[in-house]
Formats: C-alpha cells, sequence, structure tokens
C-alpha cells in the first residue's frame, strides 16, 4: 500500500536546519576535537594551537563556526578571549545518545571522558579552576 502525498507529516523548514547546522558543527573531526579540548576548560586560540598542532588560522575559523552555533562562547579578557562550551552537561547527552547509536550499530567509539562526563557545577572553565586569573598575553584572531 503506497503512502499518499497528503498522509505525510510537513517538514518544519527552520528546525530541519537548525538540526543540520548542529550536526554540522560536530560532523568535522577539528570541531569536534575542539569541542573535546574545551571540555576539559576554558582555551585561548594559542592553548588550542599548542593542543593540536594546527595553524591559527585554521584553529580561529573553527571556532567561529562553533561560536555560530551556539556550542561555545568566548570571553574576552584583556588582550585574550577565552572559549568555553556553553551547555557542557547538554552536549555530555548528546555524545551519550551518540554512543548508544554507533554501539546499537555495531561501532564501540567512546570520546574523552571529561566530554561524557563534564564537571559539576556552574563554573566548568579553566578560569574558575584557577580562582578566575586568566593570562593576557596576547591577543588571539577569531
Amino acid at each position: 500500500m503506497a503512502i499518499e502525498v497528503s498522509e505525510l507529516p510537513t517538514l518544519d523548514a527552520r528546525a530541519t536546519a537548525a538540526y543540520a547546522h548542529l550536526f554540522q558543527a560536530l560532523s568535522e573531526p577539528t570541531r569536534l576535537a575542539v569541542v573535546q579540548h574545551l571540555a576539559s576548560g576554558e582555551h585561548r586560540v594559542r592553548d588550542l594551537v599548542e593542543h593540536m598542532g594546527l595553524a591559527q588560522s585554521t584553529v580561529s575559523k573553527h571556532l567561529s563556526f562553533l561560536v555560530e552555533c551556539h556550542l561555545i562562547q568566548a570571553r574576552p579578557e584583556g588582550r585574550a578571549t577565552w572559549y568555553s562550551l556553553t551547555r557542557p552537561h547538554e552536549l555530555a547527552a548528546l555524545i551519550a545518545a551518540a554512543e548508544r547509536i554507533l554501539h546499537a550499530t555495531g561501532t564501540d567509539a567512546v570520546l574523552c571522558a571529561h566530554l561524557r562526563h563534564p564537571p559539576q557545577g556552574p563554573a566548568t572553565g579553566t578560569a574558575a579552576m584557577r580562582g578566575g586569573a586568566a593570562s593576557s598575553s596576547g591577543r588571539e584572531a577569531e
């Protein structure tokens, strides 16, 4: 029995685009690596460049995309800009759901533990762990 076109649900184009943008942000390996680094706390562009071994322009491009998707936020402090996850617990829930789907489809893969289990409490960034003292050496391009 064929389904009539009139029986199909109406798709919400705005919602579909929002979901696609979110999944696009997480589908690029470098952006996903940036998200994993930020799960351990706030980082500056120069910190991510050092950790990841990538060009500053590449890291900045991916940070801009993640900011645009509201997955991360930028916090200027002096001449530096610190980046952090906006919703670490909600992101952890999404990652846990993805792990379950991957497992159910035959792929056992887990990301870093600090992404799957973010610290408890309102302050999860590096600045909070350092008591609010963040370095202000050098301004990173965005």
